[in-house]
């Protein structure tokens, strides 16, 4: 789907070619860096035009009258949107950032007279999940609502939904259709994302860097470019702002408070992302407890507390041994560059190993292959034999057997002296017997003692089941993460060892939760502390939460750490949206485990209450006709009837519990994805592959001046041919520019 997305657009970049601005004005042109495929993805919110009929592009406000172009563009060409001003807000709060961006872009390559649908995309940053969209156009308005994915009488519709899909796990794009050429889009998109933790600080990326061709023709035009960004860390400390990437003034700071602003008018928008990092002032690990009362709305009326522990600045701080054994699948669908971009995670991995640690690589597929037959330390010696055992043994072939692998790993690390053992889970494919992986790794780690190994895992493409693989890191005390595409894969892979390997406080325990009513933590288990990864334990408990609470854990010299924390009312954080995706996505793990109905409404109401995508919900974009009454979120069945409203159904945005059928038949990561543009003729879209890719070589002005070198007889043969194959509309149209003749058309 990205690649179709880039090639539409760079399609649309050069059928823009043909608006006519004026006799002294001329559009911008890209920048070097703007003008390879990769960088026709977005990286900020925008707006495109989409043309299936180039006969209708041009300036609706000056038409220049060029002759008109016969056929259509299969797939549609993406032309970006001319941008007017753009505004966003982002609040922080503990590791999560919600981010709201406002903007107004024009519909500049599309005939007053003529109408077009308009496709928005939406790049997120580290983890992002949509929370909603708000279009306005001269006809009609537009928002986004989630509904039960089972509250649709018509389930043929959301089943057979073709807009709305992620692109890489973190673009989103979907459609609003009949816009007018020459009016104006009011785009407001909110969504929520991670805040990155490394070398002590948080650290937040959000997408906003805009290409050249967004900017508008014409000196008199005013464009705004304004963000506000607000931080509240949760913790009462002071907190040091360490980079920013635009020049933010200071609006307010206090304990855990800070508050900065950037509004300006501009030449050209943003050229870099928005870059904010901060550490919490503090060497050592420093702790800290909020409890929030709910809302008159909330469906669960127990109080919630949020227990946070940061490893702290202090670098240099002493870990424990490491003793970490890799599980690695190598079955037939890690073919190509997934297993040599896990080849080379892995060897980085080994690579940082000190000779005072321990390690052993376990390959599976139906059956594993063992590097060493015991743990072995990390010497120079044994790194080379890994890397020439890597080289020859990681050959993708056959099919996944994941419980064979694990029992192994868990035997090979089970008496490891002081040190707590890792192992790290690497797969990209779904078994059938998860469930018992589940249940046999919970009662084998729970007799294993304070010392049991802890479980990490990371799930590469959409095939494997993402919920197996956090449910077993949970129960695992470990950590997970996944990568969506091949470019992903090796950085982090990497990140994930990094962090997760560097524990410096483990078996943390707070006395208080074992006298608490009725509570409920997530996550069930207490992961441990590691210099790269802050602990964030939170839940919803009855009763009365004491002022005071002790925390305990066991540092890398086996003496106790034991702090006490006073608990803090959360003033100003919304601790039910921050901590909903937590909760959404631990409670999807244990519905599915457990196969439990009433987990699973529990999820739906949460998600449709808090805005954050699940499983078991579905997003509908909502369309108004201007001048038709339109009121808050109805239920579906009556949105249908209702006049004036129109229902899209979208894709789900979830990840789904595995692909059993895909896994079995070894297909690689990416194929099979949901296409972007679907065409409407089988017949029109085989025709236009082959003669497209025929006419796309040449433009007409070069096609007429080729025809008027042949003899007569020839040109009319080949004239009744090209009319016949355009009455079946097998031509696409060719929207190629010559760069040698400024008169071509398209």
């Amino acid at each position: 789907m990205a690649d179709q997305l880039s090639s539409s657009v760079a399609f649309g970049l050069k059928l823009s070619k043909r608006i006519y601005y004026g006799r002294q004005v001329s559009a911008p042109k890209a920048s070097v860096m703007e003008r390879s495929s990769e960088t026709w993805l977005p990286k900020a919110p925008m707006v495109y035009a989409e043309i299936s009929e180039p006969g209708i592009v041009d300036n609706p406000d000056i038409p220049s009258y060029q002759p008109y172009v016969y056929g259509l563009c299969e797939p549609p060409a993406l032309i970006p949107l001319h941008m007017h001003g753009v505004e966003m807000e982002v609040d922080c709060y503990l590791d999560t950032a919600f981010i709201s961006v406002s903007g107004t872009w024009r519909v500049h390559c599309v005939l007053a007279n003529k109408t077009c649908d308009c496709r928005i995309a939406i790049p997120m940053g580290e983890q992002g999940s949509v929370l909603g969209v708000e279009v306005s156009t001269t006809r009609s308005s537009f928002y986004t609502q989630l509904i039960a994915t089972g509250d649709v009488y018509d389930t043929e519709n959301m089943d057979n939904a073709k807009d709305g899909c992620l692109l890489k796990r973190h673009i989103y794009t979907f459609k609003v259709s009949q816009v007018e050429g020459g009016s104006n889009l009011h785009v407001k998109v909110r969504w929520s994302q991670k805040m990155v933790y490394q070398d002590g600080q948080f650290c937040l990326c959000v997408p906003f860097t805009f290409p050249t061709y967004v900017i508008p023709v014409g000196s008199n035009i005013i464009k705004r470019e304004k963000i506000q960004l607000n931080l509240k860390a949760g913790i009462g400390t002071q907190v040091l702002c360490k980079t920013t990437s635009h020049p933010f003034k200071e609006i307010r700071r206090g304990a855990g408070e800070l508050s900065l602003s950037y509004a300006a008018e501009v030449a050209s928008f943003s050229i870099s992302d928005l870059y904010f990092s901060y550490s919490v002032c503090s060497s050592d690990i420093s702790v800290g407890l909020l409890l929030h009362a709910p809302s008159l709305h909330d469906l669960d009326q127990r109080e919630m507390f949020c227990f946070t522990l940061f490893p702290g600045s202090d670098l240099r701080r002493k870990v424990f041994r490491k003793v970490i054994t890799f599980v690695v699948d190598i079955s037939g669908s890690m073919q190509g560059a997934t297993i040599e971009s896990a080849k080379t995670a892995l060897l980085e991995a080994i690579s940082n190993l000190t000779p005072a640690d321990s390690f052993n690589i376990i390959a599976f597929n139906e059956s594993s292959a063992f590097f060493s037959p015991s743990m072995v330390h990390a010497t120079n010696e044994t790194i080379e034999s890994a890397a020439e055992w890597i080289s020859t043994n990681l050959i993708a072939k056959g099919g996944t057997n994941i419980m064979l692998p694990l029992n192994q790993a868990l035997k090979m690390v089970a008496k490891t002296g002081d040190s707590v053992p890792l192992i790290f889970l690497i797969t990209d494919g779904a078994v059938e017997n998860e469930r018992d992986i589940c249940n046999d790794m919970q009662k084998r780690l729970l007799d294993g003692g304070p010392n049991y190994p802890r479980i990490c895992t990371f799930g590469i493409g959409s095939y494997c089941n993402h919920f197996f693989l956090q449910m077993l890191a949970q129960i695992g005390r470990g950590h997970y993460d996944a990568a969506y595409d091949i470019d992903s894969i090796t950085f982090r892979m990497q990140r994930l060892f990094d962090s997760a390997s560097s524990l410096i406080l483990t078996n943390i325990k707070i006395d208080a939760l074992e006298h608490i009513d009725k509570l409920e933590m997530y996550p069930c288990r207490i992961p441990d502390l590691s210099t790269g990864c802050p602990v964030i334990v939170s839940g919803r408990y009855s009763g009365n939460f004491p002022d005071s609470v002790e925390a305990s854990g066991i540092l890398s010299d086996l003496t106790r750490f034991v702090i006490d924390v006073k608990a803090q009312k959360a003033k100003d954080i919304p601790l039910d949206r921050v901590l909903a995706k937590r909760h959404i996505d631990t409670l999807t793990c244990h519905a599915w485990l457990s196969g439990s109905k009433q987990l699973e409404e529990k999820v739906v109401k949460m998600s449709i209450q808090t805005g954050i995508p699940s499983e078991y919900t579905s997003m509908i974009l909502v369309q108004t006709d201007k001048g038709k009454q339109s009121s808050g979120p109805v239920l579906v069945r009556e949105m249908m009837g209702m006049n004036g409203r129109k229902v899209i159904f979208l894709r789900n945005m979830g990840t789904g519990f595995g692909d059993l059928t895909s896994t079995s038949e070894n297909l690689p990561l990416g194929s099979g994805e949901p296409k972007l543009h679907v065409s409407k003729d089988f017949m029109m879209k085989a025709a236009s592959n082959f003669c497209g890719r025929l006419m796309d070589r040449c433009c007409c002005m070069c096609f007429i001046q080729l025809c008027s070198q042949v003899n007569d007889k020839c040109a009319v043969a080949f004239t009744q041919l090209c009319t016949a194959l355009a009455c079946f509309q097998c031509l696409s149209c060719c929207c190629e520019i010559c760069d040698s003749c400024d008169q071509c058309c398209g």
